[in-house]
Formats: structure tokens, sequence, C-alpha cells
């Protein structure tokens, strides 16, 4: 009999979920993006609606054997346990293990989300060659995960080296010296809030005529094509996130001396665009000790990375956590 498991992607703005094999290959999925009007609530009704329905299906009814899940912000790995989420309002203190247990009676591993993208990447995609890994998502928020010779580094147990909560210098304020999160500048939902802003557009930029003037609609795919045309604004917007990214990322290789650092996540569907920016201000900034010896690549797996490493975790075979 196959032996089959399920994978669970928990984020800010995209929910998946797939069945798939210890290999991490997945079978079938399904995703949402959920108009939110209770927040963690309505993520949980649509997860145990949809696997229900998985466990119960003909080809996997009685052969699923456990469930990994990567869930969207910090947690306390060992019980399972919620500290919050930063950008979905009900995840406070919450027992997500708990609940998938109760509600499945399956075993269920719970695991930062950027996290669980990195087990697939470092295990099967762009990292696989890579030693000492490190590996962070631009999408709705910034995470960060770190493999120490092939294994996870997950601090006082309640994770670690999350990119986007390191502090940069925060150019969109007017107070001299400001600083902020770099999620907070860097992440999918900061750009597209930035840019949708009144007057922060020029209106001699590309960008203001997009969807026929409604700013409320540009997307940071209409910035990368806005700097592809050469637009001016848009370069220089593009130049400024992934100089502040870069100045992260120059701050975990000082600090971990990675030797491999993979990139997902929605932004980084711009593709070449802002990698070569990131990979040229990461080596102005990087340490004489670091230069040289560390690779910027893109996200094998792109979409399907947390469902991929959610798969692998379930099945036991390659981490404890």
């Amino acid at each position: 009999m196959n032996n089959y498991y399920l994978g669970v992607e928990i984020g800010g703005t995209k929910q998946q979920i797939a069945v798939g094999c210890a290999d991490g290959s997945i079978i079938e999925s399904r995703q949402v993006k959920l108009v939110y009007r209770r927040g963690a609530e309505d993520i949980l009704e649509w997860l145990s609606e949809n696997i229900r329905e998985y466990l119960s299906m003909a080809a996997y009814a009685g052969k699923v054997r456990g469930i990994g899940v990567g869930f969207g912000g910090p947690l306390e790995t060992v019980t399972g346990r919620v500290l919050s989420s930063l950008q979905v309002p009900g995840w406070k203190d919450f027992e997500l293990k708990r609940w998938f247990e109760e509600q499945f009676a399956l075993p269920v591993i719970i695991v930062n989300d950027t996290v669980t993208g990195g087990f697939a990447e470092l295990l099967m995609g762009a990292g696989k060659d890579s030693e000492n890994f490190f590996y962070t998502n631009i999408g709705t928020g910034i995470g960060g995960g770190l493999y120490i010779h092939r294994k996870y580094y997950d601090g006082s147990g309640f994770g670690a080296s999350y990119l986007g909560n390191m502090l940069v210098p925060d150019w969109t304020s007017n107070i001299p010296g400001a600083c902020t999160r770099t999620e907070l500048i860097c992440s999918g939902r900061s750009i597209e809030n930035r840019l949708r802003q009144k007057g922060y557009i020029p209106k001699n930029s590309v960008l203001a005529a997009c969807h026929d003037g409604d700013i409320q609609k540009v997307t940071c795919m209409d910035l990368a094509e806005a700097v592809k045309a050469g637009d001016s604004f848009a370069v220089d917007e593009l130049d400024r996130i992934a100089g502040t990214f870069s100045l992260s990322l120059a701050n975990i290789l000082a600090s971990q001396g990675a030797d491999t650092v993979v990139i997902g996540g929605g932004v980084a569907k711009m593709g070449d665009i802002l990698f070569d920016r990131i990979r040229r201000f990461t080596d102005e900034r990087a340490f004489i000790a670091n230069k040289g010896h560390y690779r910027i690549l893109p996200s094998y797996f792109l979409d399907d990375a947390v469902l991929v490493g959610a798969l692998l975790v379930a099945s036991g075979k390659y981490i404890e956590v």
C-alpha cells in the first residue's frame, strides 16, 4: 500500500495544501487567497474543509501517514504553538499543532514556512550541494532559515536568522537616523503599499498609467516591467529596495558565513533585474572573509517550495524537530 503525506502552507496571503510522497513529490495541490473576515478563523475553516476532502478520497483514505505544516510567523518549534502572525490577526498563542492533531488524528510537525521552504531547497533544490546554507523569501513577509552543516539551526527553540526583522535605515521616513525592519521596506506587501500611496509615484512615471491610472492595482510585477522599460523612478525604487535587502544579507553572511543563499517568494519572480542588483549591492558590502565565498541563487521550487518542504518534514526522514 502506498503511503502519502500532506503538506500545508499557511501564509499571510496564500494558503496551500498538497498530497504527496516522502520524497517531496507533489501529486496534487490546492491554493486559495482568502479575503479575511475573521483572520485565522477563515484559514482554519478552509484547511479543515479541504484536508477532510483529501483524507476521504478513495485514493488517499487510510493511506496518509502524517502532516507537515509551514506556518508564516514565529512559533515555538517543540510544541507547535504560534507566537503571532505579523500579517494575519487571530494567531497569537494559538496551539496549531494541537489543533491539527485533534482535527485529523495524524502525526503533525509545525515549522516556520521559510524554514520549510529552506528544507526543500537544501535537500532537493538550488542548495542541494551546499554545506552551510541560508534560505530567505521575499513575499508578503520576509523570513529566514539557517542550516549549519546541513542541519537546521533553531536558536533557543523559537527560530533564528529572521532576516526580515533585521534593522535597516528607513529611507521612507523624514526623521533623521530613523530605522525600521527590513520586511517593512522590502516585502511584497510593503513595496505595493508604498507604490499605492497617493503621490508616491510621480506623474511622469510609466507606473502612473498602469491599470488605467488606478494606483491601487499597481503590483511588484508592474514595478519590474517599468524597470525593464527604463523608467527612472522605477529603477531608483528597485535600487533602494535591493540595496536595503542586501544590507541585511551582508550582515547575515558576516555573522553566519553561509556558502549559498537562495531567495524565493513572489517578489523573487522579478528575476535577473532583482537578482543582479542584490548580488551587486551585497558584494559591495560583504566582509572580506565572505567575498568570493558565497553565491546568491533564485529558488528552484518557487511557489512549491513550502509544500515540498512540508512533505519532507511530514515524512520524518530528513530532520529532527
